[in-house]
């Protein structure tokens, strides 16, 4: 692997490593592993950084295998990493960079065993498995290693995990940090008189509104590399890298939400729920890429936006559905993750079995609108979240498909995809397999919303306005069905129960249409998994990933990783 990183390497004196940085190697006591998604030196305690201490960076081939993620996804972990390695070396951080075909924590307990004078700090990793290996090998170092608390976000999850149970909404939370940051705030009461402004942004696009283009960076020869890489190592990866064009450094990812502010953020209210054949990006910032891996922090951005609102350039209704994107959504998927996690992972609260549709993985689908998306996220590893979520996770629930495999299709499929960040948006948002914690109803629907917010239908050789049959759009009578079969979950939703009570209102001869429509689409929809693993479950946890920790009296205290599957819930 070194052999495809020379350039990269020679940026840091690691091709070959230098007498002068062994030297630093040897006399240094304290070193910094960094990770793929905290590129921000900003976060860390400054007492940490004053001494210029040997920072680590680690490439794991195990990383980037253990699910086939897409080839954007793994270029632009890859470059942002390297760009970054070498950007804190030309402010004077020794570098060393590690390559692994095992974990980040396998190549840190190697070089701990080869200089053994050195202390080694690490931030909280923000996903699961990374933290638990982690959290092992610092068992096994634990007079020479130090995690810090994970700071890329702005709520404090210790404050919150306690909340998060049916009834405690994301709305509630959202006005808690709107108070907590003041952000959109006068005198405690919120600008404009209204927390939400979701009703006014729910507008189909107009047919001739012009939409700003996001421009595309090149990649320079760091990247490059990393694109020859993926493609000599993992040429059978999700995605195609052929449109490749993400910033890579915290400079281009500044420049690129500026753009945002000055060209769409004007309209990205309005229009944030529309879909266009052919338009991936239409108004939205696609900034989440650069926020989850720490080129850009939440706080700046939701400020920059606010700075937009304050001059004039953009009116509230936009910056307000901005914010709550960043300070309500983002921050509360967050604390739901450390809330929940390990045991959400296996939720599949409607028990559905069925493989994940054959056209997620390859697009070949007539549906119109299931193609359009598909095929943005082949060619970017990026859809927006009205196609993320009334399309794709919609279309999965209908057709009956296991919500683990749609998560672990979502975390390989999308470049700004983390467990942390994709995980409570598909097992808790989309697909409801939580049970209704995070979400207060299933997110499912017809053909009728799609034609509304879209001008997929009228491209579309099935037609939204039939009901039934094989011409008839598959979204129409898989609704419906849906409904009926899990008319309980429905019933006890004052929100959703309507639903229930329109099915029963039909005739017979149009329940019994309905059903053989359904059924007879569910039953020949090519399928295949490329995802789930078959292994065994770890026999020390029964597959559960985290064993309970119990008093004398047997409640339940706490809850923590098994040490013997790593909270995989896996034999290893």
């Amino acid at each position: 692997m070194i052999e495809t990183a020379r350039e990269f390497l020679s940026e840091i004196d690691n091709y070959p490593i230098t007498l002068e940085l062994e030297q630093k190697i040897l006399n240094s006591d304290r070193a910094i592993f960094i990770l793929h998604d905290q590129l921000n030196l900003t976060i860390f305690p400054k007492q940490l950084l004053c001494q210029k201490p040997l920072l680590i960076f680690v490439e794991s081939f195990k990383y980037a295998t253990f699910i086939p993620h897409h080839k954007q996804k793994l270029a632009y972990i890859l470059s942002a990493q390297r760009h970054f390695a070498i950007a804190c070396h030309q402010q004077g951080f020794p570098i060393l960079n590690l390559f692994t075909e095992g974990s980040h924590a396998d190549a840190l307990e190697k070089f701990l065993g080869e200089y053994p004078n050195i202390q080694l700090t690490y931030m909280q990793p923000s996903e699961w498995d990374t933290r638990s290996q982690m959290s092992a090998l610092t068992a096994k170092f634990s007079d020479r290693i130090e995690k810090i608390p994970n700071q890329f976000f702005i709520a404090d999850p210790d404050k919150f995990v306690s909340k998060i149970k049916k009834g405690y909404r994301q709305e509630t939370f959202y006005r808690e940090l709107r108070k907590q940051t003041g952000y959109l705030m006068i005198e405690n009461k919120p600008v404009g008189g209204n927390w939400n402004y979701d009703k006014e942004n729910r507008k189909s696009l107009p047919k001739k509104i012009s939409i700003p283009a996001i421009p595309s960076i090149p990649p320079d020869r760091i990247t490059l590399e990393v694109i020859d890489l993926i493609r000599q190592y993992l040429p059978n990866n999700f995605g195609s890298l052929d449109r490749f064009g993400y910033a890579v450094t915290r400079e281009q990812a500044l420049e690129l939400a500026q753009l945002f502010i000055k060209t769409r953020l004007d309209s990205f209210g309005a229009y944030e729920d529309a879909i266009k054949v052919g338009e991936p990006f239409l108004f939205h910032s696609v900034l989440s890429i650069y926020l989850n891996n720490g080129l850009l922090l939440p706080q700046e951005i939701c400020e920059m936006a606010i700075a937009a609102y304050n001059n004039n350039l953009a009116p509230l209704n936009s910056v307000e559905g901005f914010v709550r994107q960043i300070l309500g959504w983002r921050e509360y998927i967050h604390v739901y993750y450390e809330a929940k996690m390990p045991a959400v992972k296996e939720s599949n609260y409607f028990e559905f079995s069925h493989d994940l549709p054959q056209l997620y993985w390859d697009g070949n689908t007539d549906l119109v609108c299931m193609k359009d998306a598909v095929t943005h996220v082949l060619d970017y590893g990026y859809s927006h979240h009205i196609q993320r979520l009334m399309v794709l996770s919609n279309f999965s629930n209908l057709t009956n498909t296991d919500p683990r495999q749609l998560n672990q299709w979502f975390w390989l499929a999308y470049v700004d995809a983390y467990e942390w960040v994709e995980l409570p948006n598909v097992l808790g948002m989309s697909t409801f397999a939580d049970g209704g914690i995070l979400a207060s109803k299933p997110y499912i629907s017809g053909g009728n919303y799609i034609n509304k917010m879209s001008d997929c239908c009228s491209q579309c050789q099935y037609s939204v306005k039939e009901k039934v049959g094989d011409t008839a759009c598959p979204f129409n009578y898989l609704y419906w069905h849906f409904v009926d079969q899990h008319r309980d979950s429905f019933s006890e939703n004052g929100r959703v129960s309507l639903m229930v009570n329109s099915y029963d209102q039909k005739s017979e001869p149009e329940k019994q249409a309905i059903r053989e429509s359904a059924l007879k689409f569910i039953d020949h929809l090519p399928r295949q998994s490329k995802v789930l693993p078959k292994s065994s479950p770890c026999s020390h946890c029964d597959g559960k990933g985290y064993i309970s920790i119990r008093d004398c009296s047997g409640e339940i205290q706490r809850e923590e990783n098994c040490s013997f599957c790593e909270g995989t819930g896996t034999e290893i």
